[in-house]
């Protein structure tokens, strides 16, 4: 298994989308340590890139500029041009199934309808790292895209903001490549 070289940050790009669920992992990779004032905007990976040293590990960043149903664009291009294999990428993103205080880490699997997955599978495969973080339902299917393209609520932005924290104590174990370990701490808060 290949240590995670890239984390991918999801959102949609612009002010408009900044606080909004859509934009959790964007939210969790502006918390990174050393992430504040370190983008720098790369027209030929569509998106923002950054090199931080986190816990030991030399890893490159990216949000994506390609709005989320084109994530998988821009990650390709930085995975092409690095030479980093799937394996070695985590994507962080929202995830409807899991209520706001909830992360999850997972290995592989389908899209589960989320644009930005399904984007990024069709281009690198299903092989990547995901954390999930949690932004909760809105109940009814016809309602999902006001929903994740809105704000949350204070009580769920307080939740998602606890989940990253918990994410980011876990990250460490998952640079060092202990992913049962990480998924332990993460999976029993």
């Amino acid at each position: 298994m290949s240590k995670v070289q890239l984390i991918v940050g999801l959102g949609n790009p612009g002010p408009e989308y900044e606080g909004t669920r859509h934009n959790a992992g964007f939210w969790f990779v502006d918390r990174l340590p050393g992430a504040t004032g370190a983008w720098k905007a790369e027209s030929r990976f569509h998106g923002q890139l950054c090199r931080l040293q986190l816990w030991g590990h030399d890893c490159r960043v990216l949000k994506p500029a390609t709005f989320m149903n084109r994530s998988g664009q821009s990650i390709a291009a930085v995975c092409r041009f690095f030479r980093i294999p799937p394996e070695a990428i985590l994507v962080v993103h929202d995830d409807l199934d899991l209520p706001p205080g909830t992360a999850r880490l997972k290995r592989g699997g389908g899209a589960g309808g989320h644009n930005g997955l399904k984007d990024t599978i069709a281009h690198l495969g299903p092989d990547f790292l995901r954390l999930r973080l949690g932004v909760g339902h809105p109940g009814n299917r016809d309602k999902v895209v006001g929903w994740v393209l809105k704000p949350p609520t204070r009580d769920e932005e307080a939740g998602i903001l606890a989940a990253i924290d918990a994410a980011l104590d876990a990250l460490p174990l998952v640079l060092d490549g202990e992913l049962a370990r990480a998924m332990n701490r993460l999976h029993s808060r």
